[in-house]
């Protein structure tokens, strides 16, 4: 699996699918792998999207494709539903839209407090044994949750092992070290970091305001913008820009080599907007940031 992961949050609603080939092109030439979608993004729209490209533009055995269950938007609101029956009647949609006879890795997409931890374990297991999915894990789960759901998930009684949990870490979210990061490291599960930009943010293309054509600008994720707007965040993104300017690397290429090289993490997923945009999002690969700054970046985002 790739070190840098490529989200479609917005394939087949902001992203459309000439974007989205193109998108996809740019990373498998720069020896990408692994694609990361869920079942609500677009209303199964991102799912059917790369689902055209599968067998297309690439042959199936050289995609690593992760999806996530069990959330859905109805009446206009969000709704976490990980039962049984509704985590794997999610599966085999997503399946029929990516048009795929399995998926590498399959997501319970947001804890439910309403069901019970062992039922939805359970679905992790069927869907496995019934050969559907290869590997399961978690998303946007707390230490705690982790924790519990690994140590039920034990393969030595036959369980579906959780083999990683995704959550959001970057230099304006460091919320992770504080239990998510040790807790994945200890039941040893891969941890897949999503947002490593911090909402765009770190990019800095919104130290001089919101720009028009940006996330920020857009009414789906203006609010989830907005919250690193503030001047904590500006001091970090100014950290950000200065070191990118004496390395001569781009503020996209030391934030995410900060959270691709940080401890534990194992794949780093990306979006963007364009396939040049993503161009510039690649190059990460060939650098790695000198102790010194690392640690001055650590020390202004603590």
């Amino acid at each position: 699996m790739s070190r840098l992961g490529l989200g479609t949050m917005t394939w087949g609603r902001d992203t459309d699918e000439h974007e989205a080939a193109e998108q996809l092109r740019t990373y498998l030439d720069r020896g990408g792998n692994f694609l990361d979608t869920a079942a609500i993004y677009g209303d199964g729209d991102s799912e059917r999207v790369l689902g055209g490209f599968i067998g297309t533009l690439v042959p199936r055995d050289e995609l690593v494709i992760a999806t996530k269950a069990g959330i859905s938007v109805k009446s206009g609101e969000r709704k976490v539903d990980n039962s049984r029956t509704n985590l794997l009647a999610d599966l085999d949609k997503s399946l029929q839209r990516l048009g795929v006879d399995y998926i590498d890795l399959w997501q319970v997409h947001a804890w439910d407090p309403f069901v019970p931890i062992e039922e939805v374990l359970s679905a992790l297991d069927i869907a496995v044994s019934s050969g559907k999915v290869r590997y399961v894990g978690l998303s946007n789960f707390t230490g705690w949750q982790l924790a519990q759901s690994a140590t039920i998930q034990n393969p030595l009684f036959g369980k579906a092992a959780i083999a990683s949990l995704q959550a959001e870490y970057s230099l304006l979210n460091r919320s992770a070290e504080d239990e998510l990061l040790p807790a994945s490291s200890a039941v040893k599960t891969g941890f897949l970091a999503w947002s490593p930009l911090g909402r765009g943010v770190l990019t800095g293309k919104y130290r001089n305001g919101v720009p028009s054509d940006s996330r920020g600008a857009s009414p789906h994720f203006s609010a989830f913008v907005q919250p690193f707007l503030s001047q904590r965040s500006r001091s970090i993104v100014d950290a950000v820009c200065v070191a990118a300017d004496g390395l001569g690397f781009s503020p996209i290429e030391v934030a995410l080599s900060w959270v691709r090289d940080a401890f534990g993490v194992a794949t780093a997923i990306v979006g963007a907007r364009t396939g040049a945009q993503l161009r510039g999002i690649m190059t990460v690969e060939e650098i790695t940031l000198p102790d010194q700054v690392r640690a001055a970046l650590d020390e202004v985002s603590a």
